[in-house]
């Protein structure tokens, strides 16, 4: 049997491993999946890319790619799906980008608490499950030890991503809402936009997927709470098998928007967006700070090493409380995707893209820049050369 031409480095309880394996599998594209132990990708992989970081694919002709966002952006720019994910109608398509948004970033916080913080029902599985990132022949004491550095390291992102004991009461109560949100939704459309999956699907299965529908104690709270989304997952991870979810696309959310799609909305515009705002303030004064009056061989974050994940801690208001996290400049990438679109636009449609996102509470994202470009190449992340006015 000839072996996949795609070869996919992750691991099952990875969040951003999800996205692609999804993609994968929905689109018909046959693969390899290696776990991150595997020895390929700790001698050769991670060395060609220069940090230990998942998701990787492997092109036929050698090609790595790193980022669940840019390898579906390679199938879908050279069309090897079964059909695009990007809406034909430009106002759902900003939708679409604002979930991508939202999923991978903007469901962070109940991600991490609800695998970090019930260790009676999830230890032991995630234990079984990080196994996939270690390298082959560790005895169990080796093991143990690895997985207590890996789950160490995961919970002080955790505390990154603003989850601590103050926090965690309103981190479950939003959760609780979107998924209430969620799946009512669900209750009338088989994707978020209608007949078939976007980059929003794919975007909310980061958070949705590796987390919180496989982990056991958030797997039980979904299934119990919010069944239709957990059977999204369902579809989301296998090829197509009813043409009720292949055909028909999003055309029939073209001409009204539903209410249920508007109420997600606003809770991305009442959860997520605060946090971005500062971010994107922090960003913009620290550039000042580090950037200003400088050549660019004098920029920090060397034009070889990329930008450093994080450049600091922000601080905002999020429902009575005053957060601080962590600021990562891979998230303004994934933003400006959303503002390239819109101005890419005509300006009836831009009209109407901020006529939509204004009456749901979310027309400051779309003036949202950061005063440098977030360039993505050779996969890292890089600040653009040019400050903007």
């Amino acid at each position: 049997m000839t072996a996949p031409h795609l070869i996919l480095y992750g691991m099952s309880a990875s969040l951003y491993t999800g996205k692609v394996r999804a993609y994968l599998l929905h689109h018909g594209l046959p693969f390899e999946e290696r776990g991150a132990g595997h020895p390929e990708f700790l001698n050769h992989i991670v060395p060609q890319i220069g940090r230990w970081i998942i998701p990787v694919l492997v092109l036929p002709d050698g090609t790595v790619l790193q980022d669940g966002t840019s390898i579906i952006d390679h199938f879908e720019t050279t069309g090897q799906g079964r059909f695009s994910i990007v809406p034909d109608d430009p106002v759902l398509r900003s939708v679409a980008h604002l979930f991508e948004l939202f999923g991978g970033e903007g469901l962070l916080r109940p991600a991490m608490h609800y695998r970090w913080n019930f260790d009676a029902g999830n230890l032991d599985f995630l234990k079984v499950s990080f196994s996939e990132a270690f390298s082959p022949g560790l005895n169990p004491d080796q093991q143990a030890a690895m997985f207590d550095q890996a789950s160490g390291r995961m919970r002080q992102a955790a505390a990154a991503f603003g989850v601590s004991a103050e926090s965690e009461a309103v981190i479950e109560a939003r959760y609780t809402e979107f998924l209430s949100l969620f799946d009512a939704h669900l209750s009338q459309h088989a994707f978020l936009l209608g007949g078939r999956p976007t980059l929003g699907d794919y975007g909310l299965m980061n958070g949705l997927y590796a987390h919180l529908a496989r982990d056991p104690h958030p797997a039980l709270i979904m299934k119990r709470d919010a069944p239709r989304i957990f059977a999204w997952t369902e579809r989301m991870m296998r090829p197509p098998r009813d043409t009720h979810f292949i055909t028909g696309g999003s055309e029939g959310l073209v001409d009204t928007i539903p209410s249920s799609l508007r109420s997600l909305m606003r809770f991305v515009a009442d959860d997520f967006l605060p946090e971005l705002s500062a971010h994107i303030a922090f960003a913009n004064q620290w550039l000042e700070d580090q950037f200003e009056g400088q050549v660019k061989s004098q920029l920090p974050d060397s034009r070889q090493d990329g930008i450093k994940r994080s450049i600091g801690m922000a601080q905002f208001d999020w429902h009575g409380l005053s957060l601080k996290t962590a600021v990562m400049p891979y998230r303004f990438w994934m933003q400006q995707r959303l503002t390239d679109h819109l101005e890419q636009c005509e300006p009836t449609t831009q009209s109407a893209i901020r006529e939509l996102f204004a009456q749901t509470g979310l027309n400051d994202m779309l003036d949202l820049r950061v005063r440098r470009r977030v360039e993505r190449r050779d996969n890292r992340e890089y600040w653009e050369d040019e400050i903007a006015p």
